[in-house]
């Protein structure tokens, strides 16, 4: 078993997009700006959100935090949605999911402007992701895509692991993470599998794969039954547990296998960070009319 070393990555991927911000405020003037919100107060999600607001000074990003208490209305989120549409200092907004009552959650992520959706889960967005035929496509219309998603691809570009031509199989069909790292599959010339708790045999369809991406969030669900030598798999899955983070897939039952896989915590979640700094220095150029 070889864990792939996705937060070197992640370091470098930063690193270069501080680089690229600290250049454009020289030649402009301006720093990019992301909003980040928070409804109520999961312990989960003010980690999180407090990670992304590091990273994001760290780099050089403007950040604008709002925490709005756990009885808030949609109307309230709604409200200071369209409030940070209107700020020009902003080019990127953050609704950190889940919130509290979360039937709201697709109505208040439809208030976001779509190009200042860092998330990528604006219904424009994702249609734009759906429509595009190819990786070179999604580049060049700087289409805002789901940062997870965003940062697998990134991860195994950058590992040098072959995209096209392989079969992947995903399980989970999320609208976060599942369909959307599908249609980047898709985009790269993958044969894509999509799998979810109704389907049969799953051990079965899993074993005759090249690439496994698992985010189904069942912890060390994912056994050596489920895996033949030489796949590469992308645990996106972060379960707390007493004995503390772990991922979907037990590394104690596979380490003996010759594979690839990301570990947890350290793999995907430095990744989906970084590529949310991308969207939003996309984001900003896009407005102000720059190129990368």
């Amino acid at each position: 078993m070889e864990l792939l070393n996705a937060k070197k990555i992640s370091d470098n991927k930063r690193a270069e997009i501080k680089e690229r911000v600290a250049k454009i405020k020289q030649t402009t003037g301006k720093i990019p700006g992301l909003a980040t919100i928070l409804v109520g107060k999961n312990p989960a999600s003010q980690v999180y959100v407090k990670s992304k607001i590091k990273a994001s000074e760290n780099v050089g990003i403007k950040t604008f935090h709002h925490n709005l208490d756990n009885n808030a209305s949609k109307k309230d989120i709604v409200n200071l949605i369209k409030k940070l549409n209107e700020n020009s200092e902003v080019d990127g907004i953050l609704l950190q999911l889940p919130l509290p009552n979360n039937n709201d959650v697709q109505d208040c992520v439809n208030a976001i402007a779509p190009s200042k959706d860092v998330d990528g889960l604006h219904p424009i967005n994702i249609g734009l992701l759906n429509l595009s035929k190819s990786w070179i496509e999604i580049i060049k219309k700087n289409i805002l895509v789901p940062c997870t998603p965003l940062g697998i691809i990134y991860l195994l570009h950058k590992l040098g692991i072959t995209i096209e031509g392989k079969t992947a199989v995903i399980i989970g069909r999320s609208n976060l993470v599942g369909k959307p790292i599908a249609m980047l599959l898709l985009a790269n010339n993958a044969t894509v599998i999509m799998t979810h708790s109704k389907t049969k045999n799953l051990k079965e369809v899993c074993r005759n794969t090249d690439i496994v991406i698992t985010a189904i969030g069942k912890p060390r669900f994912i056994n050596r039954d489920f895996i033949k030598d030489r796949t590469t798999i992308i645990d996106v899955g972060i379960n707390r547990t007493p004995n503390g983070l772990c991922g979907d897939v037990d590394l104690n039952d596979v380490k003996d296998l010759d594979i690839k896989i990301t570990p947890v915590p350290g793999g995907v979640g430095p990744m989906t960070i970084t590529m949310l700094l991308e969207n939003t220095l996309k984001a900003f150029n896009k407005k102000n009319g720059l190129k990368k």
